[in-house]
């Protein structure tokens, strides 16, 4: 009777254990719980292939090369590597979105589901200037999706949640809260604006895996770590992502987008003389005739306060931003002028072609030709950078910024992509030789 009783006692004991045990289940399942188990199923992870020539060795034999130093040869060496990163499912047809760095370079992209599932990825698009790439992978059933939201409403301090294979561990799951919005930074010797802050960790392997709020929607993605901090983390906002996705998607390129205007910094002195009292903005230099921004009734010497919602730092903020918004989206700019402030819609159209050849002579002092050895330097203008680096009729350019240019098409690309910059990093061929050389950019920015 007494062992019986024991056992009893034992079994009550394990049901008063074992069901506040199911309670506190129920309990634990939180906000950020709910959220992986309902996206997590549609973040991927993407690891590459990469070949890495050696670069180009040779004697220097001309004044160019007396200048910048050797010359080149062919390549010695080949060498694989291999990088990682994260990505999301946006479409059941099996259509991912990630970082351009993630995929740059690559020659052979995989992704793994978080099922196990392994696919060769094609790239649909990608752009380097806002750090995005579109990916496909054909299933033969449709694959999990998350969705992409809206980062127009987020508010400072709410939760949440980033998942991605930092460092190669797949499915890390860290969570946080927005810690700033429309945030500019510079790292690696490059600004970068209109970011989203979050303290939620985000380690190398991050990079192209969503950030999300509480109803499991994509508000960013991750791309990028602030080396100098902790608990400093950065991600595309989703309404940006949404229109460059979009471009990538359906051109497999974001279209070159031109307004016709240019800004400058505003120095305390210029800013009280137009009667601007904040220490932000930038002040509008130049409008182009018939150009988006004449249309839209920008004039000369206005401030730019806001682009797209959020207020401008400064001309490079000005110009960053406007990269972010392709061909034929509108966008309202809140203009300062005569002591008050005013909203236009400006409508960026694809760069007009008789600005390009305008647009290479006075910005690069060159003038390019196509032929059977690819772009052909035709003419140097007189008293340009080019001029004085020693650049001639007959050189060859092979690369712009790193990207090949062996056709008009590629050599207009090439040019609309670095406009906006202060100067081009160009690889000219003469003769059997090749040189790196950089070049700044003159003139206004069209």
């Amino acid at each position: 009777m007494r062992a019986a009783h024991i056992r009893w006692g034992l079994l009550l004991v394990a049901l008063a254990v074992a069901v506040p045990a199911h309670a506190d289940l129920s309990r634990r399942r939180s906000d950020v719980v709910e959220v992986v188990q309902k996206v997590s199923p549609a973040v991927v992870y993407i690891g590459t292939e990469q070949e890495v020539e050696s670069r180009f060795r040779g004697r220097a034999r001309s004044p160019l090369e007396e200048f910048f130093g050797q010359g080149m040869e062919e390549p010695r060496t080949r060498q694989r590597i291999q990088g990682l990163g994260s990505g999301a499912i946006i479409d059941a047809s099996g259509v991912i979105v990630t970082n351009d760095h993630v995929i740059r370079g690559a020659s052979a992209i995989h992704v793994v589901l978080a099922d196990g599932r392994t696919f060769d990825a094609e790239v649909m698009g990608s752009d380097a200037n806002n750090d995005l790439a579109v990916l496909k992978v054909n299933a033969r059933a449709p694959l999990p999706t998350a969705k992409l939201g809206t980062s127009s409403d987020l508010m400072i301090g709410e939760t949440v949640v980033a998942i991605g294979s930092p460092f190669g561990l797949s499915k890390t799951v860290t969570a946080g809260v927005v810690s700033a919005i429309g945030r500019t930074f510079r790292a690696d010797d490059r600004v970068y604006n209109d970011f989203l802050q979050t303290d939620a960790a985000i380690n190398p392997g991050n990079s192209g895996g969503p950030l999300l709020n509480v109803d499991g929607e994509i508000i960013g993605i991750n791309t990028a770590i602030y080396a100098n901090g902790q608990g400093i983390g950065f991600a595309i906002p989703a309404d940006k992502v949404r229109r460059i996705v979009d471009e990538l998607t359906r051109f497999g390129k974001v279209r070159p987008a031109w307004v016709g205007m240019d800004t400058a910094d505003l120095p305390a002195q210029i800013a009280a003389r137009l009667g601007w009292d904040r220490t932000y903005g930038a002040v509008v230099t130049n409008v182009e005739a018939d150009s988006p921004a004449a249309q839209a009734g920008v004039q000369r010497g206005d401030v730019v306060a806001e682009l797209g919602g959020s207020r401008i730092e400064d001309a490079e903020d000005f110009d960053s931003r406007v990269r972010g918004y392709p061909a034929r989206s509108v966008f309202p700019l809140v203009l300062f002028r005569a002591g008050s402030n005013r909203t236009v819609q400006v409508t960026p159209v694809e760069f007009p072609a008789r600005l390009l050849e305008t647009l290479a002579w006075e910005r690069l002092g060159l003038r390019v030709k196509e032929n059977k050895n690819g772009m052909a330097i035709s003419a140097v203008r007189p008293g340009s950078a080019a001029s004085e680096i020693g650049l001639e009729a007959g050189d060859v350019l092979l690369r712009m910024n790193n990207q090949p240019v062996p056709t008009a098409d590629t050599f207009r690309e090439a040019l609309l992509t670095a406009r906006r910059g202060r100067s081009v990093l160009l690889l000219v061929r003469r003769g059997r030789y090749g040189y790196h050389l950089t070049l700044p950019f003159e003139g206004q920015r069209l």
